[in-house]
Formats: structure tokens, C-alpha cells, sequence
């Protein structure tokens, strides 16, 4: 089992910044590619982001592409998401995820990723 947990969530204003970490503790964390899904109530989970087992490939949704950013340092069992330019749309549950499938282009279908924090809240105010 990979024990996933997040931090970093909370209040930001629209056009503000977050940076949110997510620890991971339990398996080889350099194994596992790691992603960032979202959620808000009423609707299905949604894909954020995603880096490759080295930090060397990521994806972004095109919500998000320019203004966050996701990256990890195995040395500490850590990914990241920096997000800046916040907009009220942002606010969700935010969680992190594995894919066990560490290799080549991160993958950003939900189904993939074994593994999931328990989420964090981020609420972004206009």
C-alpha cells in the first residue's frame, strides 16, 4: 500500500496563489507516476495534472495549463502543485493520486491511479 496524504489547501483570493504537497509514505515512491485530480460537489472527479516517476514528463488540463504547475522530489516522497492566478472555478476538493505505471507520458484517466489521498479543500473567492 502507498499512503497518500495532502496539505496545503485553504482560503485564497481570486488571482492568488497556493502551493499544495502531498506525502507519500508505504512503497517506493519513485515507482509511481503521481497526478492531481479535483472535485466539486455534484461532479465527477477531474483531471489537474500529472508527472512522470522523475519529474521528467508532465501533463495539464487546459484549465489549468499556464498558471499551475506540478513537481516532485523523490529525496523527500513529495509532490507538488503550485497554483497561481487562482480563479473562482478553482475551488474543489483537491487529491493526489498514483499510477503505477511510472514510465514514459503521464497517464490522466482516473482509473489508473491505485492510489488516493484524502483530499484537500481549496476555496478560491472572487
Amino acid at each position: 500500500q502507498l499512503q497518500l496524504v495532502e496539505s496545503g489547501g485553504g482560503l485564497a483570493q481570486a488571482g492568488g496563489s497556493l502551493r499544495l504537497s502531498c506525502a507519500a509514505s508505504g512503497r517506493t515512491f519513485g515507482n509511481y507516476a503521481m497526478g492531481w485530480f479535483r472535485q466539486t460537489p455534484g461532479k465527477e472527479r477531474e483531471f489537474v495534472t500529472a508527472v512522470s516517476w522523475n519529474g521528467g514528463s508532465t501533463k495539464y488540463s487546459d484549465s489549468v495549463k499556464g498558471r499551475f504547475t506540478t513537481s516532485r522530489d523523490n529525496t523527500k516522497n513529495t509532490v507538488y502543485l503550485q497554483m497561481n492566478s487562482l480563479k473562482p472555478e478553482d475551488t474543489a476538493v483537491y487529491y493526489c493520486a498514483a499510477d503505477t505505471y511510472g514510465l514514459g507520458e503521464p497517464r490522466a484517466e482516473a482509473r489508473f491511479f491505485a492510489y488516493w489521498g484524502q483530499g484537500t479543500q481549496v476555496t478560491v473567492s472572487s
